[in-house]
Protein backbone atom coordinates (compact mmCIF):
# COMPACT_ATOMS: atom_id res chain seq x y z
CA UNK A 1 0.00 0.00 0.00
CA UNK A 2 1.38 3.38 -1.03
CA UNK A 3 2.05 6.08 1.53
CA UNK A 4 -0.23 9.12 1.30
CA UNK A 5 1.40 12.53 1.28
CA UNK A 6 -0.51 15.78 1.09
CA UNK A 7 0.15 18.21 -1.71
CA UNK A 8 -0.53 20.91 0.87
CA UNK A 9 -0.73 20.41 4.64
CA UNK A 10 -3.55 22.13 6.50
CA UNK A 11 -1.81 24.23 9.15
CA UNK A 12 -4.89 24.01 11.40
CA UNK A 13 -4.25 20.32 12.12
CA UNK A 14 -0.60 20.75 13.12
CA UNK A 15 -1.31 21.83 16.72
CA UNK A 16 -3.18 18.55 17.31
CA UNK A 17 -0.17 16.39 16.40
CA UNK A 18 2.28 14.93 18.98
CA UNK A 19 5.41 17.06 19.34
CA UNK A 20 8.82 15.92 18.11
CA UNK A 21 11.93 17.07 19.98
CA UNK A 22 15.55 16.10 19.31
CA UNK A 23 16.75 14.03 22.25
CA UNK A 24 20.37 13.62 21.20
CA UNK A 25 23.40 15.49 22.48
CA UNK A 26 23.54 19.27 21.99
CA UNK A 27 26.87 21.11 22.24
CA UNK A 28 27.20 24.91 22.25
CA UNK A 29 30.36 26.15 20.49
CA UNK A 30 31.76 29.50 21.64
CA UNK A 31 35.41 29.55 20.53
CA UNK A 32 37.48 28.90 17.41
CA UNK A 33 39.31 26.03 19.12
CA UNK A 34 35.99 24.33 19.91
CA UNK A 35 34.91 24.95 16.32
CA UNK A 36 37.92 23.08 14.93
CA UNK A 37 37.15 20.05 17.12
CA UNK A 38 33.45 20.10 16.23
CA UNK A 39 34.18 20.34 12.50
CA UNK A 40 36.56 17.39 12.78
CA UNK A 41 33.76 15.30 14.31
CA UNK A 42 31.19 16.42 11.73
CA UNK A 43 33.40 15.58 8.75
CA UNK A 44 33.03 11.88 9.63
CA UNK A 45 29.26 12.04 8.99
CA UNK A 46 27.77 11.03 5.61
CA UNK A 47 25.03 13.67 5.89
CA UNK A 48 24.55 16.85 7.89
CA UNK A 49 21.44 18.88 8.68
CA UNK A 50 21.95 22.65 8.80
CA UNK A 51 19.96 25.73 9.78
CA UNK A 52 20.57 29.24 11.11
CA UNK A 53 18.97 31.60 13.61
CA UNK A 54 19.11 35.39 13.66
CA UNK A 55 18.24 37.78 16.46
CA UNK A 56 14.81 39.23 15.55
CA UNK A 57 14.50 42.90 14.68
CA UNK A 58 11.54 44.82 16.09
CA UNK A 59 12.48 48.28 14.81
CA UNK A 60 12.11 49.44 11.23
CA UNK A 61 15.46 49.45 9.45
CA UNK A 62 17.19 47.40 12.15
CA UNK A 63 19.06 44.34 10.86
CA UNK A 64 21.20 41.78 12.67
CA UNK A 65 23.76 39.38 11.28
CA UNK A 66 23.12 35.65 11.64
CA UNK A 67 23.59 34.71 15.30
CA UNK A 68 23.65 30.92 15.30
CA UNK A 69 24.56 28.15 12.89
CA UNK A 70 23.36 24.71 13.89
CA UNK A 71 24.86 21.63 12.25
CA UNK A 72 23.73 18.13 13.19
CA UNK A 73 24.37 14.54 12.31
CA UNK A 74 21.97 11.88 13.55
CA UNK A 75 23.43 11.74 17.04
CA UNK A 76 24.71 15.20 17.97
CA UNK A 77 24.00 18.82 17.14
CA UNK A 78 26.60 21.57 17.41
CA UNK A 79 25.35 25.12 17.93
CA UNK A 80 27.95 27.58 16.64
CA UNK A 81 27.46 31.02 18.21
CA UNK A 82 28.53 33.14 15.25
CA UNK A 83 27.75 36.38 17.10
CA UNK A 84 30.64 35.45 19.43
CA UNK A 85 33.10 33.61 17.17
CA UNK A 86 32.35 35.05 13.73
CA UNK A 87 32.52 32.60 10.81
CA UNK A 88 35.84 30.74 11.32
CA UNK A 89 37.74 29.26 8.33
CA UNK A 90 37.24 25.67 9.52
CA UNK A 91 33.47 26.17 9.46
CA UNK A 92 33.55 27.88 6.08
CA UNK A 93 35.58 24.96 4.70
CA UNK A 94 33.11 22.39 6.08
CA UNK A 95 30.13 24.03 4.38
CA UNK A 96 32.11 24.32 1.15
CA UNK A 97 33.31 20.69 1.24
CA UNK A 98 31.86 18.84 -1.76
CA UNK A 99 32.54 15.48 -0.09
CA UNK A 100 30.05 16.16 2.74
CA UNK A 101 26.33 16.31 1.90
CA UNK A 102 24.42 19.10 3.66
CA UNK A 103 20.62 19.31 3.75
CA UNK A 104 18.44 22.16 4.92
CA UNK A 105 15.37 24.18 4.06
CA UNK A 106 15.34 27.58 2.37
CA UNK A 107 19.11 27.40 2.19
CA UNK A 108 19.35 30.32 -0.23
CA UNK A 109 18.36 32.64 2.63
CA UNK A 110 20.75 30.96 5.08
CA UNK A 111 23.66 31.20 2.66
CA UNK A 112 22.91 34.85 1.92
CA UNK A 113 23.04 35.62 5.65
CA UNK A 114 26.25 33.61 6.10
CA UNK A 115 27.93 35.55 3.28
CA UNK A 116 27.38 38.70 5.33
CA UNK A 117 29.67 37.09 7.90
CA UNK A 118 32.23 36.02 5.29
CA UNK A 119 31.88 37.23 1.70
CA UNK A 120 34.23 34.50 0.43
CA UNK A 121 31.86 31.75 1.62
CA UNK A 122 30.79 29.44 -1.23
CA UNK A 123 28.62 26.42 -0.27
CA UNK A 124 29.20 23.00 -1.79
CA UNK A 125 27.19 19.76 -2.06
CA UNK A 126 23.87 20.72 -0.54
CA UNK A 127 20.21 19.83 -1.04
CA UNK A 128 17.38 22.24 -0.30
CA UNK A 129 14.33 20.36 0.98
CA UNK A 130 11.98 22.90 -0.57
CA UNK A 131 13.31 22.01 -4.04
CA UNK A 132 13.39 18.28 -3.23
CA UNK A 133 9.77 18.25 -2.02
CA UNK A 134 8.64 20.31 -5.00
CA UNK A 135 10.14 17.75 -7.39
CA UNK A 136 7.87 15.16 -5.73
CA UNK A 137 4.77 17.33 -6.16
CA UNK A 138 4.61 18.55 -2.54
CA UNK A 139 3.89 22.25 -2.14
CA UNK A 140 4.68 22.61 1.59
CA UNK A 141 7.49 25.14 1.96
CA UNK A 142 7.86 25.38 5.75
CA UNK A 143 9.76 22.85 7.85
CA UNK A 144 6.84 22.57 10.26
CA UNK A 145 4.31 21.73 7.52
CA UNK A 146 6.66 19.37 5.71
CA UNK A 147 7.46 17.46 8.90
CA UNK A 148 3.77 17.20 9.80
CA UNK A 149 3.05 15.94 6.29
CA UNK A 150 5.71 13.24 6.26
CA UNK A 151 5.89 12.15 9.92
CA UNK A 152 2.55 13.33 11.38
CA UNK A 153 4.38 15.11 14.19
CA UNK A 154 4.63 18.74 15.24
CA UNK A 155 7.74 20.90 15.50
CA UNK A 156 7.32 23.74 17.99
CA UNK A 157 8.21 27.23 16.71
CA UNK A 158 7.79 28.96 20.08
CA UNK A 159 11.47 29.97 20.39
CA UNK A 160 11.86 31.34 16.85
CA UNK A 161 11.62 35.02 17.81
CA UNK A 162 13.67 34.76 21.00
CA UNK A 163 16.99 36.58 21.52
CA UNK A 164 19.61 34.42 19.79
CA UNK A 165 22.37 36.72 21.04
CA UNK A 166 21.54 36.27 24.72
CA UNK A 167 24.57 35.72 26.98
CA UNK A 168 23.39 32.16 27.62
CA UNK A 169 21.03 30.21 25.35
CA UNK A 170 18.05 28.74 27.20
CA UNK A 171 17.28 25.03 27.10
CA UNK A 172 14.23 25.74 24.93
CA UNK A 173 16.39 27.69 22.46
CA UNK A 174 18.96 24.91 22.25
CA UNK A 175 16.30 22.27 21.78
CA UNK A 176 14.52 24.34 19.14
CA UNK A 177 17.72 24.93 17.15
CA UNK A 178 18.85 21.31 17.32
CA UNK A 179 15.42 20.00 16.38
CA UNK A 180 15.34 22.14 13.23
CA UNK A 181 18.70 20.75 12.10
CA UNK A 182 18.04 17.07 12.80
CA UNK A 183 14.59 17.09 11.19
CA UNK A 184 16.21 18.16 7.91
CA UNK A 185 18.17 14.89 7.89
CA UNK A 186 15.11 12.84 8.79
CA UNK A 187 13.01 14.47 6.08
CA UNK A 188 15.64 14.03 3.39
CA UNK A 189 16.18 10.34 4.16
CA UNK A 190 12.45 9.60 4.25
CA UNK A 191 11.62 11.60 1.12
CA UNK A 192 14.57 10.06 -0.74
CA UNK A 193 13.39 6.55 0.14
CA UNK A 194 9.84 7.31 -1.00
CA UNK A 195 11.03 9.01 -4.19
CA UNK A 196 13.32 6.15 -5.18
CA UNK A 197 10.75 3.45 -4.41
CA UNK A 198 7.78 5.35 -5.84
CA UNK A 199 5.76 4.07 -2.88
CA UNK A 200 3.80 7.26 -2.30
CA UNK A 201 0.73 8.97 -3.66
CA UNK A 202 -0.32 12.62 -3.42
CA UNK A 203 -3.73 13.58 -2.01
Amino acid sequence: MKRELHIRTDKNIIHELPRFVFEGRIVVIQSEAETIQAVKALRCSPILGIDTETRPSFRRGEMHKVSLLQIANEEICFLFRLNEIGFPPSLVDLLADKNVLKVGLSLHDDFMMLRKRNELFSPGNYIDLQDYAKEMGIEDMSLQKLYANVFHKRISKAARLSNWEADVLSESQKQYAATDAITCIQLYKELKALKESGQYTLV
